[in-house]
């Protein structure tokens, strides 16, 4: 497991140091909200989510592995601020019993705690003409679950699954919304927040397209940004003259009307809507975004709808380096508390690249050096900076090599 010290080292093992950019006070805040230590006395709601976040970053798949990595030594069980490891059937218990609240509220107070360091920190592409405006991207993802063990999350006749319902902060580049549901909830339906604070662009897929939220985002001075349906019915108003020489995927910019019976029960048949037709090589098609801004370029419009990458890059990365595809629980708060667990561990992980990471690091490769690492005591600047920088030469005699003998092998 790396239980050694070298020159490097601090006195708390890689786990511990990622474990304390929690603040206490936020945790015992959450814990006191929910009560969640009412009556424990051994496996309180900081040890559960010592373990589930060690189960996060070693990628265990069983609550067993996770008892087993931290029991592996006295010295790291005592690094990591606990006085036991935990047993499977404690933390079986925990996951069923334990609100999952908790862990949701944990994950938000950690969002508004670090807002600044987030913001200040984070690589995103500006589009000029919004320049400093509020952009959120919405967008959900489905994670298919066994039906006949998870029997609360049902899908279609014979399969299971949940819907983790996000938006984006563009500004932070992290969720700021989560909602976690069944399979078969629609996208419109998934989160309860549809409006934001005036000026603020929505950026969503077709999935969100519907009459009634246009006119609540209408009314609420937020511009949004989606995908028409195929088979939506309407007129053009008068179509605007393209860019000569530049945006060559952009084939056609009109001004719109919706036309349909439904449009005109709704009323927002009487509102003046853009679309914009973009043409994309990689999938040799053509793209048509509807927005209710009028003023803005092309240009901006398309640059915006391209931006739901982002999003779908967040749920590839989760899915991919954390554990949100195998559950160590069967219950739904279970796979909630496991799932908001999993969100605070991204957090974390993003802080550490943004703030302390001197190099940019793919994902995927940050997160196996934190794995290698975790239990080693390493202080994080190290690990980040200096770890996997090539062969390492040792200092001084080398010890003697081991040499085998061949009748240990012999029958």
């Amino acid at each position: 497991m790396g239980l050694y010290k070298r020159t490097k080292n601090t006195n708390t093992p890689l786990l511990r140091q990622i474990l304390d950019l929690v603040p206490r006070w936020i945790f015992s805040r959450c814990t006191a909200q929910y009560k969640s230590d009412k009556g424990c006395s051994r496996y309180k709601a900081y040890d559960q989510f010592v373990a589930l976040t060690f189960g996060q970053l070693n990628k265990c798949y069983t609550l067993n592995d996770i008892s087993t990595g931290i029991g592996v030594s006295e010295t790291f069980i005592s690094s990591l601020g606990l006085s036991q490891s935990p047993a499977t059937s404690t933390m079986s218990d925990g996951n069923k019993n334990r609100s999952y609240k908790v862990f949701e509220s944990l994950y938000h107070g950690l969002l508004t705690h670090y807002t600044h360091l987030l913001s200040k920190r984070h690589e995103s592409h500006i589009i000029k003409e919004i320049k400093d405006r509020s952009i959120k991207l919405i967008d959900s993802t489905v994670i298919s679950l066994c039906l006949s063990m998870f029997d609360w999350a049902k899908f279609r006749t014979a399969k299971g699954g949940i819907k983790i319902h996000t938006c984006w902060d563009d500004t932070m580049m992290i969720p700021d919304v989560v909602n976690i549901t069944p399979a078969k909830l629609h996208d419109r339906y998934g989160l309860e927040q549809s409006v934001f604070s005036k000026g603020t662009i929505v950026v969503e897929d077709r999935a969100y397209f519907d009459f009634l939220l246009m006119l609540q985002r209408i009314s609420a001075e937020n511009v949004f940004v989606t995908r028409i349906k195929t088979n939506t019915v309407f007129e053009t108003v008068r179509e605007l003259e393209l860019p000569k020489g530049i945006d060559q995927d952009i084939l056609k910019d009109e001004i719109i009307r919706l036309t349909s019976k439904k449009a005109a029960e709704t009323g927002i048949d009487q509102v003046e809507l853009r679309l914009v037709h973009v043409y994309k090589p990689d999938e040799n098609k053509v793209i048509e975004i509807i927005s209710n801004q009028l003023d803005w370029t092309a240009r901006t419009i398309a640059d915006l709808y391209k931006k739901r990458w982002d999003i779908e890059l967040f749920f590839k990365a989760i899915k991919q380096n954390l554990q949100i595809k195998t559950f160590v629980g069967t219950s739904e708060n279970a796979v909630k508390s496991q799932i908001y667990i999993a969100l605070t561990t991204y957090l974390l992980l993003q802080l550490i690249v943004r703030t302390i990471a001197k190099k940019k690091h793919a994902f995927s490769n940050f997160v196996e050096k934190i794995r290698i690492c975790l239990s080693f005591y390493l202080t994080l600047d190290y690990v980040c900076n200096h770890v996997g920088e090539g062969a390492k030469k040792i200092r001084g005699e080398p010890q003697a090599s081991l040499s085998f003998q061949a009748d240990l092998f012999s029958s």
